[in-house]
């Protein structure tokens, strides 16, 4: 399959990355505090450490990580991070608007090191180039790509007349959800929105979307939908409903569409370069937020065959990644 491929915002920092890594304090253990949904193993974090192994910073040995905060509900985020700046960490790492709302409640002086999708717009940073405060980070694009996920879903299921989004309130403003349905109905198709606040929510929202009719789903942009995905692929798939996704990664689970950048390359890639340069004393004020810059369509054939959905031969050839 043919790849798109976009030009980065690395430019030459890999080859300055050894020497960032020799910039360490001797003796020092660097104490890093976490607010994550997903685990401490999932790949995004496996690849994230494996790459501060490669710049020098080495869990067990001169970096200490609060493994209690993986694997969180956000309803557990404000009280372990009062808990760690108690303990005095020297940075966090925040997945998730939740997770960064919560460590800028605890602390104002402490670095944040988050990963949303919109730390602008949310007001989580006051802007990309200069975000102010003790907060920068990747902002993922994920509202600006539901739009572009709406229209490759509609080229997915040809005659679609009526589609549903599922929606995390926190993530998606009533503007932006505005501003689907009224691309939709350029299209002459009806958009129906389910906004969904916790994971027994959702299974619900999506029988409902069906029976009212939707023949196809836009699961947008949300820590909270993708930290529970399992229940989305489980539904759409028993009720036949073709699904598009914000990650790559999550056709190549059990989704049919997945469109963005990719989860593990954002935490390997631009997240392990501003943790050292935040650990080394630069202060999160100086360090721009980053946007991805490479966007992937991976598009999942097994899953078409279980639901019974057939995708137009002309979207296959223009994938990135088919899984057949």
């Amino acid at each position: 399959m043919r790849r798109r491929e976009f030009v980065t915002l690395l430019g030459g920092a890999a080859a300055a990355w050894p020497i960032v890594a020799r910039a360490q304090e001797p003796g020092r253990i660097y104490r890093l505090g976490s607010l994550h949904q997903a685990p401490h193993d999932a790949p995004q974090h496996a690849a994230f450490f494996a790459e501060l192994r490669n710049l020098g910073f080495i869990e067990g040995q001169n970096l200490a990580v609060e493994r209690r905060g993986y694997g969180l509900g956000p309803a557990q985020f404000a009280d372990l991070a009062r808990q760690q700046v108690k303990d005095r960490v020297d940075a966090f790492t925040c997945g998730g608007e939740a997770a960064v709302r919560a460590a800028q409640q605890a602390t104002e002086t402490i670095p944040i090191l988050a990963l949303a999708d919109d730390l602008v717009g949310a007001g989580l940073a006051l802007s990309l180039a200069k975000p102010g405060g003790n907060t920068t980070g990747v902002s993922i694009l994920a509202t600006d790509l539901d739009g572009k996920r709406q229209e490759i879903l509609l080229e997915a299921v040809p005659g679609l007349r009526h589609m549903a989004a599922l929606a995390d309130p926190v993530t998606s403003t009533p503007g932006h959800l505005q501003a689907l349905q009224d691309a939709a109905r350029a299209r002459d198709v009806e958009l129906s929105i389910y906004r969904v606040a916790n994971p027994e929510e959702i299974a619900p929202a999506i029988d409902s979307a069906r029976t009212a009719g939707a023949t196809a789903l836009n699961v947008l942009g949300s820590a909270l939908l993708f930290n529970n995905r399992q229940i989305v692929f489980q539904r759409v798939a028993a009720l036949g409903l073709p699904a598009i996704y914000q990650w790559p990664e999550m056709a190549e689970q059990e989704g049919l569409l997945g469109y963005g950048p990719r989860l593990v390359h954002i935490y390997r890639d631009l997240m392990s370069r501003q943790l050292v340069k935040v650990l080394q004393g630069t202060k999160p004020a100086d360090i721009p937020v980053e946007q991805p810059t490479r966007f992937e369509l991976v598009i999942n054939l097994q899953t078409a065959n279980v639901i019974g959905h057939d995708i137009p031969a002309g979207l296959v050839l223009r994938a990135d990644k088919v899984i057949e």
